[in-house]
């Protein structure tokens, strides 16, 4: 068990991102049956005779290998399209948060309310506390109520980014374009993320906290940052 949940995705904390996890475990296991049965074939083949090698067309196993392919596809596109439509769906958020790609750090925006806004930064090793986490602690916690829906926009300033948190989901930071993701967080509790481009100096050194809290807890942070 160790060993799988090194190898699969994080623990999620939200809805969405369990359907993501859900989708991502059944993909992989088509995709693991697929690579079974051409394994099995071709080693089949291989270790025996070749019996119909004057065979010029078989209208039969031409259509069934026509047909699979096709019914895979279903089988995949149908969870991915009602997930994709379910990611875009942000109707009824609560709360809007804005954050911005810069280099190299994060600035977020309580969209909602007035003069609401706040870089983050690493914290660096002369600052970290006992409590601190080495590369991945900043100096302004981003606080979000659990239980609600939240609606998060994502864009960039200068090169590209990428918002990304395991347990909530990923959305691409790009330069003149607004992204976004809904999501709920179902317990309180931090959750790290890091910027997750994989080029360009320094994309790893943009950590990103959500600090989930009860909303009236939420609601006291508030009203002391502004």
């Amino acid at each position: 068990m160790a060993t799988w949940s090194q190898i699969s995705l994080q623990e999620s904390a939200s809805p969405l991102m369990e359907q993501l996890s859900f989708f991502h475990d059944h993909t992989m296991t088509i995709l693991i049956m697929i690579t079974i049965i051409v394994g099995f074939t071709l080693n089949y083949f291989m270790m025996t005779k070749f019996k119909n090698r004057n065979m010029l067309h078989g209208q039969l196993i031409e259509t069934i290998l026509t047909m699979l392919p096709a019914i895979t596809l279903i089988f995949i596109a149908q969870p991915f399209l009602w997930l994709l439509y379910m990611l875009d769906d942000s109707n009824h958020a609560l709360i809007t948060i804005k954050t911005i790609g810069r280099q190299w750090y994060w600035s977020h925006e309580y969209s909602d309310f007035v003069n609401a806004e706040f870089d983050t930064y690493m914290l660096k090793e002369k600052a970290l506390k006992m409590d601190s986490f080495r590369l991945l602690d900043v100096d302004n916690r981003t606080v979000l109520p659990m239980n609600s829906e939240i609606r998060m926009l994502t864009s960039a300033s200068d090169v590209l980014h990428s918002w990304t948190v395991p347990a909530m989901g990923i959305i691409d930071a790009t330069p003149g374009r607004l992204n976004q993701e809904t999501f709920l967080i179902n317990w309180p509790g931090l959750y790290f993320g890091q910027c997750s481009e994989i080029y360009g100096a320094n994309h790893g050194f943009m950590p990103i906290i959500l600090e989930s809290t009860p909303v009236n807890l939420f609601i006291k942070w508030f009203f002391k940052m502004i």
